[in-house]
């Protein structure tokens, strides 16, 4: 088996970011547990490579706050309600895992102990290098920040090599490639270039903060099956993001 010092592993510690909705299979709504145990079988196939995994999952396909913001509910509270359904889906992750023989430890912004762990910084480092999968629940544990914000500020509290953006698509293209068939991908793309272009990778404050660290973010199909572990193995097709 390879492990983080065979020369074919790209990586040897990163955080995979995935949207809610990632979680939603084919419905409209809510959880799809044959998608989420998918999911956590490419997640598998990494961390069998020895690499040091951590997670961030949105709650958009249960609750969004800026949607709730928008029909009139105040901001704040919205947002309070999505980083809880960040917690529904980090746990419904963790039980997929931990089916898959991988330990697994949600650790929740906003503390919540009857459940998962408060976030401690150093003992989520530790978990990491027991190998454990560490999701990162509840975003920054404050509202007006998106799970693309907390990805990224976890990702450099974590000391991890690169972000992990799983996506429908397998990168980032200059329009959307599902409407235009000319739609271009980028092998590669700057920070300034996503900003100034608004091409949708993550929102604003993400990025600048993985330019601002020179963190590098790789955009990836999570449809693809073995894409995850093929990219670190240096596969695959994708975008990277960075300097």
């Amino acid at each position: 088996m390879s492990g983080p010092d065979d020369p074919q592993v790209k990586y040897k510690r990163v955080l995979l970011k995935i949207s809610g909705e990632a979680l939603m299979g084919d419905q409209g709504y809510g959880l799809h547990p044959p998608t989420v145990s998918r999911i956590a079988a490419e997640v598998k196939t990494v961390h069998d490579l020895g690499v040091e995994i951590c997670m961030v999952i949105g709650g958009g396909n249960i609750f969004r706050g800026l949607q709730g913001s928008a029909q009139g509910m105040e901001r704040a509270t919205a947002d309070y309600m999505g980083m809880l359904a960040t917690v529904m889906n980090a746990l419904a992750m963790q039980a997929a895992l931990e089916a898959q023989g991988i330990h697994t430890r949600v650790i929740s912004a906003i503390p919540m102990d009857t459940v998962c762990e408060p976030y401690i910084r150093r003992r989520a480092v530790r978990h990491l290098e027991k190998k454990r999968v560490c999701i990162f629940a509840a975003g920054t544990g404050n509202p007006y920040f998106t799970t693309d914000t907390a990805a990224t500020l976890r990702a450099n509290e974590m000391g991890c090599e690169a972000i992990f953006k799983g996506t429908k698509v397998d990168g980032v293209y200059d329009k959307d490639p599902k409407k235009f068939p000319d739609a271009k991908r980028y092998d590669t793309v700057s920070y300034d270039e996503v900003l100034q272009k608004h091409l949708g990778v993550m929102d604003a404050s993400a990025i600048a903060l993985a330019r601002d660290n020179n963190l590098p973010i790789i955009v990836f199909s999570l449809d693809e099956p073995g894409g995850f572990r093929g990219i670190l193995a240096g596969s695959g097709t994708y975008t990277r993001v960075g300097g």
